[in-house]
């Protein structure tokens, strides 16, 4: 039987260079084929690969559409995980929007220019970014909860906006995999102000990148041996590492810090130079569906303390003996945050927010300038929530106990009702979860829409998404929203966002 034939976008990232491995790693692997950019970093990434004469390597760019058509060409599978992610891109939005839709809407029409709508099949790789901030108490989520992206991040906007582009186009085998916050020896290396955006009672369910690897290896070896059934396309599923991934930040502060004998955090710690809100993250409902299709997990949260130790190096022995002296934490707390001092001041950190009084940055990450001033000076005088197994379910707004070929225009009305909107259309073909509606949101804005998008995806109004972040008016209006952003925010909270890039403006 002719081996099948695979296209990957991102095969040197994090994510894409573990796929790629693995995937050459496996005897009578698929035709691959990948893009990257000429780079002296690229060059030597494929230097560092196995001589393979089933691996075709392609110098270029996503942007450009000559290029994609050819790599796109004849490819059984179209993986894309090529992304230009946190937090580069909240530095640059315009080249996030453009990296991460428009390379999207390249691929989705090369397949159709190519005329393989019938053979190719798209898998896209998302965001857990895309759903925003969901800290306790609504820190259990699921696929068709609300779209959130936390106020300034164009990755997750970016995301977004891709993913509405992949479900609303005419392709006939397509998948979402939104992916979570992936440990490993690179998140080991992170020493950026992003981390000061990571609240302390945040939680991910993290995967580690030899687990996100595995799952493309299977999908491309299940989809080779013909196992892989067909109701996994045309779905959005969560990436999780299920319960052994599952932590809160402070638990994992506690458990690093702990290991270089520092068991006193307010040394090390400063919740004023720490974020309340506005990261994202969540435990997910239901990241079990996609295990049971691709059976990649094997990691827990001490794969990633274990590579984060490993990193210390040398360090880690000499934290233990300077502390158990008198005095000894106190000094390595010291010079720890000395180190976070400058990072924190960088462009996107939390303490050049306070120092330049960006009042937007500023109520976005603690709510308030006096909520900033009201915090505790020490993370001991906090308090810190510990009810991590309660789940508060988010209505979807319809039944979601019916089958989806039951699925008619009356759950559709009710279903944009709950969204503070409403159904225009009269009619839909019943279980048709593919066809395209008229809505109107709780704004007055009309836009089309198919069911799948909205009850299964999430997404709601594509202009009120471009145009700003307007969540405080919108949960006024909007109940199914409002389920995600009252819990976390007063009723005052009405500042509204501009975004300064969208993809229509690309």
């Amino acid at each position: 039987m002719a081996r099948s034939r695979v296209f990957m976008t991102g095969a040197a990232g994090n994510m894409g260079s573990q796929s790629l491995r693995q995937l050459l790693a496996v005897p009578e692997h698929p035709e691959v084929r990948i893009l990257l950019r000429d780079s002296k970093k690229n060059r030597s990434f494929v230097d560092s690969l196995p001589k393979d004469e089933h691996l075709e390597i392609i110098w270029g760019d996503l942007l450009d559409y000559p290029t994609v058509l050819k790599c796109v060409k004849d490819a059984d599978l179209v993986l894309h995980i090529a992304a230009f992610i946190s937090p580069a891109a909240d530095c640059f939005p315009a080249q996030a929007m453009k990296n991460n839709y428009r390379s999207t809407v390249n691929l989705v029409n090369a397949i159709q220019d190519n005329d393989q709508n019938e053979k190719s099949h798209f898998v896209f790789i998302g965001t857990v970014a895309m759903t925003g901030d969901r800290m306790p108490p609504i820190h259990w989520g699921r696929v068709g909860d609300p779209l959130k992206p936390s106020m300034f991040d164009y990755y997750a906007v970016s995301k977004v906006a891709a993913e509405r582009f992949l479900i609303e186009s005419d392709l006939k085998h397509w998948v979402s995999l939104r992916q979570t916050g992936i440990m490993g020896p690179v998140m080991a290396k992170v020493r950026n102000a992003i981390q000061f955006h990571n609240c302390f009672d945040n939680v991910l369910e993290y995967v580690s990148e030899r687990d996100a690897g595995r799952l493309i290896r299977n999908l491309c070896m299940y989809y080779d041996y013909g196992t892989l059934p067909d109701s996994f396309w045309g779905h959005i599923y969560n990436i999780g590492g299920g319960e052994p991934c599952r932590v809160d930040t402070y638990t994992m502060y506690k458990k690093l810090y702990g290991e270089i004998g520092i068991k006193n955090l307010d040394y090390v710690l400063e919740p004023k130079v720490t974020a309340t809100r506005n990261f994202h993250g969540q435990y997910y409902l239901d990241s079990d569906k996609l295990e049971d299709f691709l059976h990649f997990r094997s990691d827990s949260m001490q794969y990633f303390y274990d590579a984060y130790l490993k990193e210390l190096g040398a360090a880690r022995p000499f934290g233990k003996v300077i502390c158990k002296f008198p005095g000894g934490q106190r000094l390595m707390g010291t010079i720890i945050k000395a180190t976070s001092r400058g990072i924190s001041l960088k462009e996107t950190g939390t303490r050049r927010f306070i120092r330049d009084n960006m009042e937007d940055h500023i109520d976005a990450f603690w709510g308030s300038k006096s909520a900033w001033k009201a915090m505790p000076k020490k993370v001991s005088q906090m308090q810190h929530f510990t009810d991590w197994n309660h789940v508060i379910h988010i209505d979807h707004g319809y039944d979601e106990s019916k089958p989806e070929s039951e699925l008619n225009i009356e759950d559709i009305k009710k279903a944009a009702q709950f969204r503070g909107g409403s159904c225009i259309a009269q009619s839909m073909e019943t279980g048709n979860w593919k066809q395209k509606l008229t809505f109107r949101c709780a704004f007055g804005h009309q836009f089309e829409a198919s069911p799948r998008l909205i009850l299964e995806g999430g997404h709601w109004c594509p202009i009120c998404e471009r145009q700003s972040w307007n969540y405080g008016k919108r949960a006024k209006v909007d109940p199914f929203f409002a389920q995600v952003w009252n819990p976390l925010h007063g009723q005052d909270e009405l500042r509204e966002y501009p975004k300064i890039v969208n993809e229509e403006e690309l």
